[in-house]
């Protein structure tokens, strides 16, 4: 990244200026134009980069007939939508309290800059002041790997008296041709149902509300041409990377101020939710937005790649960060499932001899290890190993596991404390509550108030201690419940789920820096926490307390369009499902954890050799795989027929692909699907070879431009039937 120079803002009119500053990564993926204005925050082109390239000229002159808009809408400016920043000022005058003053700032920029002047750069910085209202504004905007771009400001009171800020949101622009919206809801076991519905006049809001990411979070927002799909159509994908309390909008206003006929607008945006008064910044003090990630496809007419083209930018950008693990995603046991709150060595022992003849390479020791912890109702908080049930310590278990070729890894629960522990019995005010009264229990807990110095002080000295005596390789990390009444008694009982957040990543950030050979793994009641601010932070996160690889087929679907398979921890249950009862044959129970980070989560003790075997096989081929699916292109091919779905990876060279067809219920039709592969050489033949243990099929031969234009026929299955296809260049 080059040193921006300082770029003078431009005098004259409010139009867009020619002399714009593109902000795109070199490989393209989605650009951002910034249009400078003398007396206004810049106006903004974002999309799709052309292959061909794009200069803000030519962008200039196609829009200047457009209503400018910035990534602040302000209502000062005439913006009748819901303004990128509400607030006012606290205060006295006259005749008395004053509040609500400042409520219209209308920014001009005083300072801008960017990495390049002569080719697209990677970053922008545009500041800007209101010196009526007291107030600056800093806009970064940043092209990160993998294709997105991303933005956030930050607000500075620079007045005498207190400035609430009620909420800070980065807007994007859309083109008018825009018309319809896919996010996400769901619940626990649920995660990540997809709607979808069209665009009307108006604002469309998504608030999470549960202190921390939620099962029913938006995840993110996709606003497109209507009918986009998994790889054609114009799209574009928000996302908050925060792990608090979260906003997600798109808004179409159908005219501007003034004489009739004013061109409206189209936004996408979002931001943190801030609950009253949380947000109190004193002269001098500042409040930053989290980073809100932005992805577009399809602008070029021979580009379409919907929103397998967003999950790739995504994708791509997880797997530069320096916290993307960097080793082969090892086979886990995790023993939940196996064993519940009965812990008992001899048990425990005879699970690791199975699952180390099986080639598991990680054993995890769940729930219950630790005092008083017989049940859910009790226990949370006090971290230190039952000698009840552990009266040698852990390291009984641990060394056993380590002796037979495993790692070892622990399941803990920091932000949580049951009423029921001797924790809370010393420090009842400890807790999150708002006043005097206590919140709701939720799963038999409160939440501590990690706000609180000494709070974060002691889980940090217990859980340092932990990976200290024991030879501890993966922590488990849960979060099993919503944040109700998130105020804290160092603000007499006033809002705190921003610092909260916060806290969360301040503790989590020490430990790593402490025990930096320790890998993390993200879970809330499954995947209630599944977002950017936290992936910067975890090595995995645990998709879902959903087993069922039924329902795991879509929940495992939609995750991946924000996350990559290798963070998604994808396990082999047992026949009849823990959640539903239902009984699912090993092939689609081990098909579905192959397209994650597999592992395993069933009384391995209590399967037949039969299915040991097949299990076995199962782990083979993702140990054989495993480089490809952690690191290859997500692909989901578009169905006729909903009973079947086609899925899959594939190399960044097009040199091989691996494919799943699943029959997830009776065929609708009897005839075959087509299995049309995207992504590979279409000048290459390649070897089609069936890799499904034990239902071999035999092998064929083909052109890359056969397999994407004809595609493979593959008959209709018996439901709860999955085919695993290798490709191959010859």
């Amino acid at each position: 990244m080059s040193v921006g120079a300082d770029v003078p803002v431009p005098s004259g009119g409010s139009d867009p200026s020619p002399a714009g500053v593109l902000v795109a990564n070199p490989a393209l993926g989605t650009g951002l134009i910034l249009f400078p204005r003398a007396t206004a925050l810049p106006s903004v082109w974002v999309g799709s980069m052309p292959t061909a390239g794009l200069t803000p000229d030519d962008a200039a002159a196609l829009l200047g007939a457009v209503r400018p808009c910035s990534l602040l809408p302000e209502h000062g400016e005439g913006w009748f939508g819901r303004p990128g920043l509400s607030g006012h000022r606290l205060g006295q005058n006259a005749v008395g309290p004053a509040a609500g003053r400042d409520w219209s700032p209308l920014f001009r920029p005083t300072r801008s800059e960017h990495a390049r002047q002569d080719r697209p750069g990677d970053w922008a910085r545009v500041e800007a002041a209101d010196i009526t209202a007291g107030l600056e504004l800093v806009t970064e905007i940043e092209a990160v790997p993998g294709g997105a771009i991303r933005a956030r400001h930050t607000l500075t009171n620079t007045g005498r008296q207190p400035y609430v800020v009620d909420s800070l949101e980065v807007v994007f622009p859309l083109p008018g041709r825009v018309g319809e919206v896919l996010d996400f809801t769901g619940r626990p076991t649920a995660e990540r149902i997809p709607q979808r519905h069209l665009i009307g006049d108006g604002l469309w809001l998504r608030e999470g509300r549960r202190g921390h990411t939620g099962h029913d979070s938006a995840t993110m927002v996709v606003a497109g041409v209507p009918g986009f799909t998994f790889g054609r159509g114009e799209a574009y994908g928000l996302h908050v990377a925060w792990s608090g309390n979260t906003v997600h909008r798109v808004e179409r206003v159908p005219s501007g101020p003034g004489a009739r006929g004013a061109s409206g607008a189209t936004t996408i945006g979002g931001g943190e939710l801030l609950l009253p008064g949380e947000i109190t910044l004193a002269e001098g003090e500042s409040y930053a937005t989290p980073w809100i990630y932005l992805a577009a496809t399809g602008s070029d007419p021979e580009g379409l790649d919907g929103l397998d083209g967003l999950a790739a930018q995504f994708h791509g950008y997880l797997r530069s960060r320096p916290a993307h693990p960097r080793s082969p995603r090892p086979v886990n046991l995790n023993v939940w499932e196996a064993v519940y709150f009965r812990h008992d060595f001899a048990k425990l022992s005879a699970l690791a001899d199975v699952a180390a003849d099986l080639g598991v390479e990680r054993y995890v020791l769940d729930d219950g290890w630790f005092a008083g912890r017989r049940s859910d109702e009790a226990g949370l908080g006090d971290w230190q190993v039952d000698e009840a049930v552990w009266p040698a310590g852990l390291g009984q278990l641990a060394d056993y596991v380590r002796a037979r070729g495993m790692q070892f890894g622990l399941w803990i629960e920091p932000e949580m404390v049951n009423p029921d522990s001797g924790l809370f019995r010393a420090h009842p005010d400890w807790i999150l509550a708002a006043g005097q009264r206590r919140p709701p229990l939720q799963r038999h807990q409160l939440v501590l108030d990690l706000t609180r110095p000494e709070v974060s002080a002691y889980l940090l000295e217990r859980i340092s201690a932990l990976l200290t005596e024991y030879p501890i390789d993966y922590v488990k990390w849960d979060c099993n419940r919503d944040i109700i009444d998130a105020g804290s008694g160092t603000r007499a009982g006033a809002p705190a789920a921003h610092q909260q957040a916060l806290a969360v990543y301040a503790l989590l950030d020490e430990l790593r820096r402490r025990h930096p050979n320790v890998e993390w793994e993200s879970c809330a009641a499954g995947g209630g926490r599944i977002d950017l601010g936290m992936l910067e932070r975890v090595d995995r996160v645990w998709t879902s307390d959903m087993t069922d690889a039924l329902a795991r087929q879509s929940i495992q679907r939609w995750t991946g369009q924000l996350v990559p398979p290798e963070y998604l921890g994808a396990h082999v249950s047992a026949p009849f499902s823990h959640q539903t009862g239902r009984y699912m044959p090993l092939s689609l129970r081990g098909a579905t954890a192959l397209f994650g980070h597999f592992g395993i989560e069933w009384d391995l003790t209590q399967a037949p050799p039969g299915e040991l075997a097949e299990l076995a096989a199962w782990i083979q081929l993702y140990q054989q795989h495993r480089a490809l699916i952690h690191s290859g292109r997500l692909v989901r091919m578009d169905t006729p027929d909903d009973t079947a779905w086609m899925h899959g990876v594939v190399a960044a060279d097009s040199s091989t692909a691996l494919m799943s067809y699943v029959q997830l219920d009776e065929p609708r039709t009897g005839q075959p699907a087509a299995l049309r592969m995207p992504g590979l050489d279409p000048t290459r033949r390649y070897r089609v070879t069936g890799v499904t243990p034990g239902a071999r099929l035999p092998a064929i031969e083909v052109s890359g431009s056969a397999l994407a234009g004809i595609g493979l026929a593959i008959s209709p299955q018996r439901p709860l039937t999955a085919v695993i296809l290798l490709i191959e260049a010859t």
